[in-house]
């Protein structure tokens, strides 16, 4: 089974000239179909970055990063967004639209999906933010929620169009102990029913358990 990650001598650099700072360095990693793999390290080594690379959120400057067999060096807008359509994003902050209720945040996940009739955004939708605790919340707008709620809602909205591959940063960071448990435990489930591939970066040594393995990031590069 081909891995759903595949990196091989990955680097980035932000600034040009005397500016130019390396943030990843000989990144070398794989992912595989229901593999569950924690990324930790102090802030500001990297984890971030990475992460955005792999969802296609940056261009890949130098080395291979290939998502779902698909090459994202040199990738083109059309098969970007192909790509994206696949992975779940789980933003540290949690980047909802205010002009949008619960229900309205999570459908623009599922618009990237043609293959998904109009007509059944309504029970996906409600489906996946009861599972998230958000049941009462659903026509609710961010500027009614608090914190953890808006995260859920986030964390909804990634997991409605059952990605391929799950990129969390962060997810727990603003839920409570019984919250966070229960949204791994989904995360988890996901994982293990549709082989999802999820690449979780977090502090929360609470949730360490999920995963099948985890891995540590200083100075730019994986140890």
């Amino acid at each position: 089974m081909l891995p759903t990650v595949a990196i091989r001598n990955l680097e980035h650099h932000f600034g040009k000239g005397n500016l130019r700072k390396p943030i990843l360095l000989e990144i070398n990693l794989e992912i595989h179909p229901g593999e569950i793999v924690i990324l930790t390290g102090p802030s500001g080594s990297g984890k971030t970055t990475l992460l955005t690379l792999m969802g296609g959120l940056r261009s890949v400057q130098t080395g291979s990063l290939s998502i779902l067999g698909q090459e994202l060096r040199g990738a083109n807008k059309r098969r970007l967004n192909q790509i994206r359509a696949q992975i779940g994003f789980i933003f540290q902050h949690h980047n909802l639209l205010k002009c949008l209720t619960a229900y309205g945040n999570v459908c623009t996940a599922l618009k990237l999906h043609a293959e998904i009739p109009r007509i059944e955004y309504r029970s996906r939708a409600s489906a996946i933010l009861e599972a998230v605790g958000l049941r009462e919340w659903i026509d609710a707008y961010p500027e009614k929620l608090s914190g953890g709620q808006k995260q859920r809602v986030a964390i909804a909205r990634a997991l409605v169009g059952q990605p391929k591959l799950l990129l969390a940063d962060e997810p727990t960071a603003s839920l409570d102990r019984k919250t966070g448990r229960d949204i791994v435990n989904l995360i988890q489930r996901l994982a293990q029913e549709d082989h999802c591939s999820v690449l979780l970066v977090t502090h929360d040594s609470r949730i360490l358990d999920i995963a099948d393995r985890v891995i540590q990031m200083e100075d730019g590069r994986l140890t």
